[in-house]
């Protein structure tokens, strides 16, 4: 005899639907009212810090800020307790984005003006991906990641380089200039190695010497270089996965709704759900 479903579990099965379900209409509806409160959330944060706009409205924002971020409590409350395994949510990409995105307005309580940091909400942005569920834009986005990760090693390792590199010029040019020139200290020095080599230039300390200029000029021709060379590592794995995985194949039919470019190892038709035939 089929067990009967307790009201708890009929309860967390539509909620799911709500919450998870891009496809019907109600999962439809809550996203774009998801989508709507990330975006307002933002706006009242930013006028939030408008001097004018915060004296004259700051009790109204202060309240629609709490709204908000009650909807997001019990919005991230329900996610946990509608699926089978929550501690899987809790720690993965999204799940971590949806605590941030509450967190700050309860710790302003006891840190006034820490409410500011619920502009990590616009993180939740991210979603609208997962909402269009389009093809092309989830094949593109998993080989930018793909080629990120492959990369991470060799731009760990650049970075390693420069930082080293850093160190060396600007204790360089500490020798050089002197405190005279507003090279005071050697992490003085370092912290102008960084601002050239990143081509900022504040120009809050400049050498004054003609070695020192000459020292600097290389170390700005040095810093076009660090910027190309991270791009470069990424785009060549990026080229690399594309010619590895040149698109959603076509292959893949789905013999329920007749939907096509489905990843290689797709199991499951992105439209319906449908299992999808091994090629």
């Amino acid at each position: 005899m089929r067990k009967m479903k307790s009201k708890y579990e009929i309860f967390r099965e539509k909620i799911k639907v709500i919450l998870y379900g891009t496809n019907t209409i109600l999962g439809r509806m809550f996203d774009l009212v998801l989508l709507g409160l990330i975006l307002l959330s933002v706006i009242l944060i930013m006028m939030e810090s408008v001097q004018g706009i915060n004296q004259k409205y700051h009790t109204q924002l202060i309240i629609c800020e709490w709204i908000i971020t009650v909807f997001f409590t019990i919005e991230y409350i329900l996610r946990i307790i509608s699926i089978q395994k929550p501690v899987k949510y809790i720690f993965s990409f999204y799940g971590i984005i949806d605590l941030l995105a509450v967190l700050p307005m309860y710790l302003s309580i006891f840190f006034p003006g820490a409410s500011i940091l619920s502009i990590v909400r616009a993180l939740r942005f991210f979603r609208l991906f997962k909402i269009l569920h389009i093809p092309q834009i989830s094949h593109q986005s998993f080989q930018l990641r793909e080629a990120i990760e492959a990369s991470k090693e060799k731009i760990l390792v650049f970075i390693y380089f420069v930082l080293i590199s850093t160190v060396i010029i600007g204790t360089i040019m500490y020798l050089i200039e002197g405190r005279e020139s507003g090279f005071s200290s050697i992490p003085m020095s370092i912290y102008w190695t960084i601002v050239t080599l990143t081509t900022v230039g504040y120009g809050d300390i400049s050498p004054q010497t003609p070695l020192g200029q000459f020292v600097a000029s290389l170390v700005m021709i040095l810093g076009y270089g660090i910027i190309a060379v991270p791009t470069g590592i990424v785009t060549a794995e990026f080229a690399k996965n594309s010619l590895k995985n040149s698109a959603p194949t076509r292959k893949k039919e789905c013999q329920k709704c007749n939907a096509k470019l489905h990843f290689d190892n797709a199991r499951y038709c992105f439209q319906c759900g449908t299992e999808l035939p091994n090629n």
